[in-house]
Order: structure tokens, then sequence, then C-alpha cells
């Protein structure tokens, strides 16, 4: 099986080039490296890259996206998408689903209920490795146990009731979760837009990766990433993606803990500007190498929910009409 690749770009002053059917990356006027295109599936450019627009449309062709942080706190992103899906039966399906009650709430109780248990199996593998700390993670563990059996008594909750109860979920899960983590990171609560401390900005930037690997397998299944059905509509807001990585924010959440508590990422590797916390270049370094190596079964599990979620929208939609053609061969 081929392996598809994630270029990830950190650095001032490249250049990207076409070479024939491969992309080369350029410092200054020395060449210091290049990918096949067939085996590119994603750049990720987090600095200055310079790159002509016939590259940008070649690239789009291939099927490869572009994921690119504007500013010094990455806080602005812009996405280029190759080719999608050419049935539009599945949007319309699509379209019609939000127009469902009954299809939505389903949805969106799959959704919670999959998120409460990856939470709660997370908080049962923390207290077995922190005995100290067994109290409040059985406490947290109990709260979302009563979530889930709150799921199952009543089948009935609209899209606003599972909201609450995600949202209650939430607060008691994060209350313990923030405990996992040394004092000295200052991670006391969930916080974005800046991020604060180094374990929030971990958790926004991962994240951001899922949530542009959503995007990307919405747009390569065919469906309209804005258009959710759990998530609210909001200007300029991927609604569908943000409800494709709901149920995953916990394994992002189990990762970033990971990378702290093995010490693959350190207070030092973070700095601070203007309230917000940023990872440095070297830390930044560290946290590509490690995720590339975690997304790629996010990536192929995207996937597959999203063609699964597209062929159950297709068949929502009418059947198409018979082209002119076919009525004229037909006698129609």
């Amino acid at each position: 099986m081929t392996t598809m690749t994630t270029l990830y770009l950190d650095r001032r002053d490249l250049a990207l080039k076409l070479e024939g059917n491969a992309l080369a990356i350029y410092a200054g006027d020395a060449r210091r490296g290049t990918v096949p295109l067939h085996l590119l599936e994603r750049v990720v450019m987090h600095s200055a890259v310079t790159l002509h627009s016939s590259l940008l449309a070649r690239l789009a062709d291939a099927g490869v996206g572009i994921l690119a942080f504007g500013g010094r706190s990455a806080a602005k992103t812009a996405i280029v998408q190759g080719k999608g899906h050419n049935d539009g039966a599945r949007r319309v399906g699509q379209y019609r689903r939000y127009d469902d009650p009954g299809w939505c709430r389903a949805w969106a109780r799959r959704l919670v209920r999959g998120k409460l248990v990856r939470q709660e199996r997370l908080l049962r593998n923390a207290q077995t490795a922190r005995a100290d700390l067994r109290h409040p993670l059985r406490k947290a563990r109990e709260r979302l146990a009563a979530a889930r059996s709150r799921l199952r008594a009543e089948p009935d909750l609209g899209v606003d009731a599972l909201r609450g109860i995600e949202g209650a979920a939430a607060a008691a899960y994060f209350g313990a979760y923030t405990r996992l983590f040394a004092p000295a990171l200052d991670f006391t609560a969930r916080n974005r837009r800046p991020p604060r401390d180094p374990v929030n900005a971990a958790l926004s930037l991962g994240y951001t990766l899922l949530h542009y690997d959503a995007v990307r397998a919405c747009h390569v299944a065919g469906l309209d990433p804005i258009i959710g059905f759990y998530h609210r509509l909001d200007f300029a807001r991927e609604s569908l993606a943000s409800d494709l990585i709901e149920p995953l924010r916990p394994a992002v959440d189990a990762w970033v803990w990971a990378q702290f508590r093995e010490r693959g990422l350190r207070a030092e590797h973070f700095e601070h500007s203007n309230g917000a916390c940023l990872l440095g270049k070297t830390g930044r370094a560290r946290f590509y190498a490690a995720w590339e190596r975690f997304a790629r079964p996010r990536r192929r599990l995207l996937r597959r929910f999203a063609q699964h979620l597209a062929a159950e929208l297709a068949r929502a939609a009418p059947p198409p009409e018979p082209s002119k053609t076919h009525r004229q061969e037909t006698g129609a």
C-alpha cells in the first residue's frame, strides 16, 4: 500500500517549484528536496512560502490539499482543496437532511455518545496511571456515565438538549483532565483564541489540524463542509467538519497528554507574546513529527466516516432526471 505524504514547511523564505512530476523545495538557490506529486496528499505551511499560481493549480488538479497558517500567532488559516466528488446528489441529500429534525437528532446522539465514551475511556486510563488522582477522576467519570445514562433513558432529546448534556459533561471532563498536567504548565481550564498556556496551545493546534482533515474528507466525499447537523450554521465555519471531529477530540486530548507526560513537549518549547502562548520553532518540529504518526489512522477514519455519510445522504436525494440523449434513445 502506498503511504501518502504530508509536507510541513516551517522555515522562512522557502519556495516551491514544479520539476516534472515532483514538488521541489528551495531555500534561496539551494534545492532542499523533492516529493513526487503522486505521493503527496497535503502541504501544511507555517511560514512564508513562495509559489506561482500555476503550481497552486497543478497541486489542486493532483488532489493535493493546502493548509496555510497566517500571522505570528497562526490565528488565521487558509485552505485550498483539489478536485472533489462530482455526485451532486450527495449535497442535495445533505441539504434535505439538514431540514429533517429527526435525522439531525439521531446524528447528534451518535456524535455525543461517541464523544462521551471516549472521554470516559481517557479518564479510566488516566486513573490507572495516576493513582494520586483517583478521587477527582472517578467523580468526573461518574458524571460522564450519568450523561450517557440520560441519553439512553431519553431517546427523544432534541439537538439543543444534547448540546446541553455535552457541555455539562465537558465541564466535568476538563475539570479532571487539567489535573493530569504539571502545575508549572498553568493549565487550569480550556481556553483559546488565543490559547494562554502550553497545553491549550497544543490542543488548539491539534484540533485545527484534525478539523482541516475533516474539511478535506468532506470535500473528497462530495459533501458541503459548511452544512452540519449537530453544530449550528455559523458564518465561515465548516459545521459538518466540526461534527465529524467531535467524537475524535478525546483522542487528541489523550495524545497531547502523552506528549507532555513523555516529555516530547515541554514548557521551554513554548513562548508567550501579547497574551498568547505559542509553540516555538523547536516545539513545532517536535509537534509535527509526532502528530503525523498520530494523525494517519484518524485521517483514514475520517475518510471512511465521510464516505459512509455521503452514501447515506445520496439515498435521501430524488432520483436524477434522464438526460436529453437518454430520452431520445428511449423515445421518451
